[in-house]
């Protein structure tokens, strides 16, 4: 029994089309790095903002956030901000990787930024 060997037209337009996913993932990639998000907590005392990277880029505090007979305050307001702004910058990667990936659920994708 002869094993089926793709014709090389479908084996061209398939290596086509990894190729164009490939280059507008890098295109979403290099985007998403360069984006910022931003997040805020205790009424806008706190304002953190991240890169596509989910690296801080900056990091505000209203003086009225710093009482000092109450530094858990301030220290729960930078958690909630860091982890609002690094879910904004996650899931602007899903978006972008969805819109490539056509909604498919490829493992592994999101860890490419």
């Amino acid at each position: 029994m002869k094993a089926r060997i793709p014709n090389a037209a479908g084996a061209n337009n398939m290596m086509q089309r990894i190729q164009k996913m490939q280059e507008e993932m890098a295109a979403a990639q290099k985007a998403v790095e360069e984006s910022e998000f931003t997040a805020s907590a205790g009424g806008g005392l706190v304002e953190v903002t991240v890169n596509g990277k989910h690296e801080v880029t900056s990091v505000k505090i209203n003086p009225e956030a710093m009482d000092p007979e109450e530094p858990e305050m301030l220290e729960d307001f930078l958690i909630l901000a860091v982890n609002e702004a690094i879910n904004k910058a996650s899931d602007a990667i899903q978006q972008a990787m969805g819109q490539i990936t056509g909604g498919l659920n490829i493992p592994g994708m999101p860890s490419l930024f």
